[in-house]
């Protein structure tokens, strides 16, 4: 073997340089949206973005360990992580609910959502597992059956938080990979059926955000029977024009647009960005998806190949999902933009899975080119 062939291969530097642009521009957003509303409600304009940017730090420093880890040798220890996450689920119910909702762990000065980890815990479970030499995808019985008790607890948990939105993600990402694994269509539908009418049962059954449902709805005849937060994120976009308003004069995150600094983060950087800002947002975004799926297509084994591609899956379901609700495409369901929006546990599992990427990303068939 010559020189070349055993010289370690780089990360994959547009996606990490991406990233960053991403990630710098989601700071200067957090605190741009949110320093109002820390000043009146905690008596400091800095209080969100300083804890968006330990948040930061923190997992800056965790990226740098995974970019250097066995990813191999760390599946082993999935079913350890996805039993841990389940008790972290479970755990949610004791603490107090925020918003009405039962969706985070408090330890000390930080607010842990389990619920976001769950989602990258669940994906490298599945490559792990679907990647093994005894795993048959296309028979039933090893294929589904042996995953369907651990995952259907962990989406169980997750519904009754309530957190439709990251059931919904996780039941896209699970299906992709198990179609990309090489499942029938058929046990396909037939996994995605009871995950379907739990839904259904939660919504039509219990009412679970059947407002929501009900008022989008409405709002594809009559635009002005939309909720509050569409009509304001729409204003908000027209606000900001083709050249926007400029940084930090944007007037909708003076109270009249909800979450500008989480949830509806792209569109208070529409306003104040413009056409042009948001265009190289999803530029950045396109591109970092892109390096995803060109990473996994050059894995040498099935493992890498499904872990790749799970997280920029995983990824995709995430941007898709807020931007769509953003822009009135879909009902509202409260996630988070990743690598933008306020909030620690998506950050972190944003950069881990752009981490897991990275460390991927060295793995050319055994040589540099």
């Amino acid at each position: 073997m010559t020189t070349r062939m055993k010289a370690r291969c780089p990360i994959d530097w547009t996606l990490f340089y991406s990233t960053v642009a991403l990630a710098i521009i989601g700071a200067i957003m957090v605190y741009s949206t949110s320093s109002l509303l820390a000043e009146q409600r905690f008596g400091s304009h800095l209080f969100f973005i300083k804890r968006q940017l330990l948040w930061l730090a923190v997992s800056a420093g965790l990226m740098g360990l995974v970019m250097k880890a066995d990813l191999k040798r760390l599946g082993q220890y999935t079913p350890l992580a996805i039993v841990a996450i389940i008790i972290a689920l479970a755990l949610v119910f004791v603490m107090p609910a925020r918003n009405g909702s039962h969706r985070w762990l408090f330890l000390g000065p930080f607010a842990v959502q389990p619920s976001e980890l769950a989602k990258i815990v669940l994906l490298y479970y599945l490559a792990y597992s679907f990647s093994r030499a005894d795993s048959d995808i296309s028979d039933y019985r090893k294929s589904l059956l042996p995953h369907a008790p651990l995952v259907g607890l962990m989406v169980l948990l997750i519904m009754f938080e309530p957190d439709l939105g990251t059931v919904i993600v996780l039941g896209l990402t699970t299906m992709s990979m198990l179609y990309l694994a090489g499942a029938r269509l058929l046990h396909l539908a037939t996994a995605v059926a009871p995950l379907a009418l739990a839904g259904a049962v939660m919504v039509f059954g219990f009412g679970h955000k059947i407002g929501r449902i009900k008022t989008y709805l409405a709002s594809l005849s009559d635009p002005l029977a939309g909720s509050y937060q569409v009509k304001q994120a729409i204003l908000t976009f027209g606000a900001g024009g083709f050249w926007g308003a400029g940084l930090g004069d944007g007037i909708q995150k003076h109270f009249f647009l909800p979450y500008p600094h989480t949830d509806f983060i792209f569109a208070a950087a529409g306003e104040e960005l413009g056409f042009i800002g948001l265009s190289v947002a999803l530029a950045l975004y396109l591109l970092v998806l892109y390096r995803g799926l060109k990473i996994a297509s050059y894995q040498p084994d099935r493992f890498g190949y499904l872990l790749a591609s799970g997280i920029t899956m995983l990824l995709f379901f995430n941007i898709a999902i807020n931007i769509g609700v953003v822009t009135s495409l879909i009902p509202t369901t409260g996630l988070p933009l990743p690598l933008m929006s306020y909030g620690g546990s998506s950050l972190l599992v944003s950069l881990l899975g752009i981490a897991i990427l990275l460390n991927l990303s060295r793995r050319r068939d055994g040589w540099c080119q």
